[in-house]
């Protein structure tokens, strides 16, 4: 045999080990997927057997009660705009007091989650734990708690927004802090600064772009969070899409989703761009 043949044959059957294992690990895949389904008693004939009702579902919601497409009647299908654009403002309004106080709270408190900032390893500790905490939960379980607690409305959703929102943005916060340059830390601490000096003056001009970025992210997240926390009666747009998917009228579910998709992508277009302008300037600096 040839030196060529050799090599021929060694990618052949190299070839043919790889596509052995790959069909073995596709397999392994497969009744991993069975045993969940199994586990999770999850009926895979149900699912085939009505998944045309599910695409109904989505045919239905967007045809008029007369049969025809929503699209030639835009007045029969945004009957209720001027209704609806409250309800938006009042759900953008949510997100927004929801992102500022939980991003005050986490200003405040990923100074003293990070070893290189809070040298008390207690603080740093329990501050940790409680951002954990915070993000950890739910937010629809926040306003579950808060709806009981303070009765329907906006304010169960505000609070449970500026929870979870608290716990996510102290995390990056704190992984932002915790790579920033320590010698105008340092210089600031040497000349007899003290803690508030060295975080206002040595820390946040260093990361004040980038916490304004994650905030604005949050902020996106927190729009669509703010929508969905109105299915437990925490006020917004969310509590009458709730109402209409109850009561099967199937137009106004697709208006009223199609009026928070587009919120949302109009959302996400201004802060991307925001976002970038910030992040532009800090890598100019």
């Amino acid at each position: 045999m040839t030196s060529l043949e050799h090599h021929q044959v060694a990618y052949a059957q190299a070839v043919t080990s790889k596509r052995r294992r790959a069909w073995l690990g596709l397999l392994a895949l497969t009744v991993c997927i069975l045993i969940s389904g199994q586990v999770a008693e999850i009926s895979f004939s149900k699912l085939f057997q009505n998944i045309g009702s599910f695409t109904g579902y989505f045919v239905r919601i967007f045809h008029l009660e007369n049969g025809q497409l929503v699209f030639t009647d835009f007045g029969e299908w945004f009957w209720g705009w001027k209704k609806w654009l409250v309800l938006m403002g009042e759900t953008l309004l949510m997100a927004y007091v929801g992102t500022l106080l939980g991003a005050v709270a986490a200003l405040v408190l990923c100074f003293f989650a990070r070893k290189n900032i809070t040298n008390n390893s207690v603080v740093v500790v329990a501050s940790r734990r409680f951002l954990e905490f915070s993000r950890t939960v739910p937010e629809m379980v926040f306003a579950l708690i808060f709806v009981v607690a303070f009765s329907l409305g906006p304010l169960p959703g505000v609070l449970a927004l500026a929870i979870h929102t608290g716990g996510a943005l102290g995390k990056l916060f704190a992984e932002v802090v915790e790579n920033i340059d320590l010698k105008p830390v340092d210089g600031i601490v040497a000349s007899g600064g003290t803690w508030l000096q060295k975080v206002r003056f040595g820390v946040l001009p260093q990361v004040a772009s980038n916490f304004a970025s994650y905030a604005l992210l949050r902020f996106e997240i927190n729009v669509r969070g703010a929508a969905v926390l109105g299915f437990v009666g925490a006020g917004g747009i969310g509590q009458t899409l709730l109402e209409v998917i109850r009561k099967f009228y199937y137009s106004d579910i697709s208006a009223l989703l199609v009026m928070i998709v587009v919120t949302v992508m109009l959302i996400d277009a201004i802060t991307e761009r925001v976002r970038y302008r910030l992040l532009g300037k800090e890598a100019k600096q």
